[in-house]
């Protein structure tokens, strides 16, 4: 029985050391791993290829465009421009992206998540008014919710899904940060139901 009890204790271990392992970004060997991909002299890590870093320059690490307005004229009224690994090498292995939000009035980005699940979200309000607000999971699935106006942060814990809605008559503009460097995005299934009920 004590043999058992051994074994047991030793895979509840296991289990939960190798849930942490894999929670999160991993951390960087090195100070940086610009993607690229091409892998000729390169190595893997993180998903992407790294760049020699004896051949990096300052454009690795530069991204120019959060400036250029979105296009919003669609059923969501919204527009997100990421930032990601994937525009911005340099962010390969640093666990950060970010992306500028566009709304038109009544403009929403509707329910949704990140695929992976360790992505918290900082949303920064830059221009306009907007209802934003996160459910936490089973069993309560309460509403946190807020009006947000210029200047105004507002933070999504990981994992929860969450909104943006511009409540305001001028359009509204918001730079939002993760915590990964691709955050993906996944839209809520009743989505596309809760904005055409309410322009109804």
């Amino acid at each position: 029985m004590e043999k058992l009890a051994c074994f047991l204790v030793a895979v509840a271990v296991m289990v939960l050391t190798s849930y942490l392992a894999s929670a999160y970004d991993p951390s960087p060997l090195q100070d940086f791993c610009v993607a690229i991909d091409k892998p000729k002299n390169a190595v893997f890590v993180n998903g992407k290829f790294c760049k020699n870093p004896n051949l990096n320059v300052a454009e690795d690490f530069f991204y120019h465009g959060l400036n250029i307005p979105g296009n919003t004229q669609n059923l969501m009224g919204s527009n997100a421009t990421p930032v990601d690994v994937d525009q911005l090498p340099g962010l390969n292995t640093l666990g950060v992206s970010v992306a500028r939000l566009d709304y038109s009035p009544s403009g929403l980005n509707p329910l949704h998540t990140h695929p992976h699940p360790h992505v918290s979200e900082v949303l920064i309000v830059l221009e306009g008014t907007l209802l934003v607000g996160f459910v936490t999971s089973n069993p309560e699935n309460r509403l946190f919710s807020k009006v947000l106006n210029k200047g105004d942060v507002f933070v999504f814990p990981f994992g929860l899904i969450h909104f943006q809605y511009n409540i305001g008559h001028t359009n509204a503009v918001a730079i939002a940060a993760a915590s990964s460097q691709n955050a993906g995005y996944h839209r809520s299934q009743c989505s596309v139901w809760i904005k055409s009920t309410h322009q109804s």
